[in-house]
């Protein structure tokens, strides 16, 4: 009986390539197949993807760190009641769950910026990036009334019932983005001026694939900061502004 011959890896004459992106290229070949090595890499990083859905926000280390800087924070859910239901209904991921908008409406706050902390489909991505990014944010922002908010099973379109609730000028909504396979904790961060029920995306502006690989924590602080400079002396959000990479290298 012949031995079975283990096919030679082929390697991929675009190789080199790899150095600069995390994007699955270049895997080269084994025989007709891809080399076992990319099939478990493959493997493993959809497994990442699949976990950071089920990620939970940390609730505890967000509010104390929060509430040691000096702000007001909240605690709010959406209508979805849970994982599944979140998944399969984006429309209630959107909506306050009442409780919470009666606690919202209690508060009587009327505050400048409302940063909303949601865990969106990755909340590990929060949980990793978004207290480093405000502390680089946060010193910008002199002279600005500020509140805090996290919220749970939630969708971007929630940061702006949440706005509107509390009578903010301005919301920032930091949310975990859907997983890729190549950055399961990957934070996104919509804007919006005054926000209220039933604003589409044109009205918000994003700012995307905050990772360790991707957007840096000064970056991302920087252009935040831009758009809030730029939203409040404008009195818009979304598609109207135009970023002047000039004027955002001068800041």
């Amino acid at each position: 009986m012949k031995e079975k011959l283990s096919k030679p890896i082929i390697k991929d004459p675009w190789e080199n390539l790899k150095e600069f992106t995390n994007a699955r290229i270049a895997l080269g070949s084994a025989g007709n197949a891809i080399p076992l090595k990319e099939v478990l890499q493959f493997k493993f990083a959809h497994a990442h993807s699949k976990d950071a859905i089920t990620t939970e926000l940390d609730m505890e280390t967000l509010a104390t760190e929060i509430q040691a800087w000096g702000y007001p924070i909240w605690e709010v859910k959406s209508q979805a009641s849970d994982r599944l239901e979140y998944l399969k209904r984006p429309d209630l991921g959107r909506k306050l769950d009442p409780e919470s908008e009666m606690m919202l409406k209690k508060s009587n706050k009327s505050l400048d910026i409302i940063f909303v902390l949601a865990d969106g489909l990755s909340a590990g991505a929060v949980n990793q990036n978004a207290l480093p990014l405000l502390q680089l944010l946060l010193p910008q922002l002199q002279g600005y009334s500020i509140g805090f908010v996290t919220a749970t099973m939630a969708r971007v379109a929630l940061g702006d019932a949440i706005g509107s609730v509390l009578n903010a000028k301005f919301v920032a909504l930091f949310i975990g983005e859907r997983p890729g396979l190549s950055s399961p904790e990957s934070m996104g961060i919509y804007t919006t001026y005054a926000p209220k029920m039933g604003l589409t995306d044109e009205r918000r502006n994003c700012i995307s694939n905050i990772h360790k690989n991707g957007l840096d924590h000064l970056q991302a602080a920087s252009l935040v900061g831009y758009l809030i400079r730029q939203s409040f002396a404008k009195k818009i959000s979304g598609v109207n502004i135009k970023i002047n990479l000039k004027d955002l290298l001068e800041d």
